[in-house]
């Protein structure tokens, strides 16, 4: 993967996108940027085996600056991970084992690299921040560390207060700040690192590793915040909601990942389109502007689940989730893309009949019945006759109320539906399937 861009005013498009909150000085940073490439680095603690949403903010803004000429550096926090950032806390994390976090760095690094460009010297680099840390003595931490934090400036910290009034925070945690900024010296010291960018939440540890950078090495360096995304009704993107969006597809379908966008409230769509996706700010606002104009259309959630189907999962599976959205809306199944059935199994409710079984034929009555989409047998007898039922989004003649393997569609299904909006997949198991 290659990441082109024209060039562009980089902090301009930032602040355009709503992408600028707090700054250790705008002015300062734009002069940077200007005058060469400028090496920025976004830390995540790996505390599972998959990114999610809020982290794609900031590996975007990552991508933003590799597309204007600046190196980015993603940092996966083994170290860090450990032990758990306070912010934005109520309580203490639960600490992870080192197999745990090596499992989930794998998981994370494919998708990092997936989203940036990793190739030739200037390419995107991946850390992790336990290879500097493991071997770190507490007594060379506290002494060139601790001895250039006051404790008063960590008491300050909005987080800390705020957990020291509701009961306390553990050493662990107070020490996190510590170990974010001693990771900021270290990437300064060795790979020239001058910004480090994060969301709002993540200012107070932003702002310690300026600090030490400053005391310690003499220069300075920048921090850079955005705000922290959060949905219409104020709830944040993370890995305590118990509905977050991941970006694995094993943990968030590529079919509920299209859905979910598809599905956004109207007043998220400008920001997310500007924040979440590639495209540039006069096409998101166009295009938010078109489906301000005509709600339902839903034409800016349309964009934003193909755009960012696409940028996380691929064209294909955009593709196919596309289609299998289409089923539940009446599609021809006969026109359907390699995938996109079986996109739905699982996602629709789902039952195996064996490939024997269809080949004797199944009376559809009864069928109903059995998976649940109709309480009796008298009641799919009513809707066949009712002409209310439906095999692969055809209604169905009550006479002709037998399924058969001709009836399997995408190699391996048959669709159900009762109504327009009750559905049902049937998956063909074992030899027969047609289609």
């Amino acid at each position: 993967m290659r990441i082109v861009a024209p060039p562009v005013d980089v902090l301009a498009d930032l602040e355009a996108r709503g992408l600028v909150h707090d700054s250790t000085g705008l002015a300062d940073l734009r002069a940077r940027l200007a005058s060469g490439s400028l090496t920025t680095y976004y830390g995540c603690d790996p505390t599972a085996d998959s990114l999610h949403i809020g982290h794609l903010v900031g590996v975007l803004v990552l991508r933003r600056l590799q597309a204007a000429g600046h190196r980015p550096i993603a940092l996966a926090g083994g170290a860090t991970g450990m032990i758990g950032d306070p912010s934005e806390r109520s309580e203490e994390r639960n600490l992870l084992d080192e197999g745990a976090l090596a499992r989930n760095l794998v998981g994370i690094r494919a998708q990092l690299e997936r989203l940036l460009d990793f190739a030739g010297p200037g390419g995107a680099l991946l850390v992790d921040n336990a290879t500097w840390t493991r071997s770190l003595s507490v007594l060379d931490f506290l002494r060139d560390v601790g001895t250039r934090v006051p404790v008063n400036v960590m008491l300050a910290r909005e987080s800390v207060r705020a957990r020291l009034e509701a009961g306390g925070l553990s050493f662990t945690e107070f020490s996190y700040a510590l170990l974010q900024a001693h990771d900021y010296l270290w990437l300064f010291r060795h790979e020239g690192c001058e910004l480090q960018v994060g969301g709002s939440d993540q200012w107070g540890n932003i702002t310690a590793g300026v600090d030490l950078v400053r005391r310690v090495a003499g220069a300075a360096v920048h921090g850079l915040t955005w705000p922290l995304l959060l949905r219409s009704d104020g709830r944040k993107f993370s890995k305590s909601e118990g509905d977050n969006v991941w970006l694995s597809a094993e943990r968030t379908s590529p079919y509920r990942f299209y859905q979910y966008w598809l599905n956004v409230p109207d007043a998220d769509v400008r920001r997310f389109l500007l924040q979440l996706t590639l495209l540039d700010v006069e096409e998101a606002h166009a295009v938010a502007d078109a489906s301000e104009a005509d709600p339902s259309a839903r034409i800016g959630q349309r964009r934003l689940a193909q755009e960012l189907t696409d940028l996380v999962h691929g064209p294909e599976a955009t593709a196919a989730a596309e289609a299998a959205s289409r089923v539940v809306f009446g599609a021809d199944l006969d026109d359907l893309p390699a995938g996109a059935l079986e996109l739905l199994d699982g996602e629709l409710a789902t039952t195996a009949v064996g490939a024997d079984r269809l080949a004797a034929g199944i009376e559809l009555a009864p069928l109903l019945a059995e998976v649940g989409l109709v309480p009796s047998r008298s009641e799919a007898r009513r809707r066949l006759e009712q002409h209310g039922v439906y095999v692969n989004n055809h209604r169905v003649p009550a006479e002709e109320a037998v399924l058969g393997p001709d009836d399997v569609r995408g190699g391996r299904y048959v669709l159900l539906a009762v109504g327009r909006r009750r559905h049902h997949l049937l998956r063909v198991d074992g030899d027969g399937g047609q289609g």
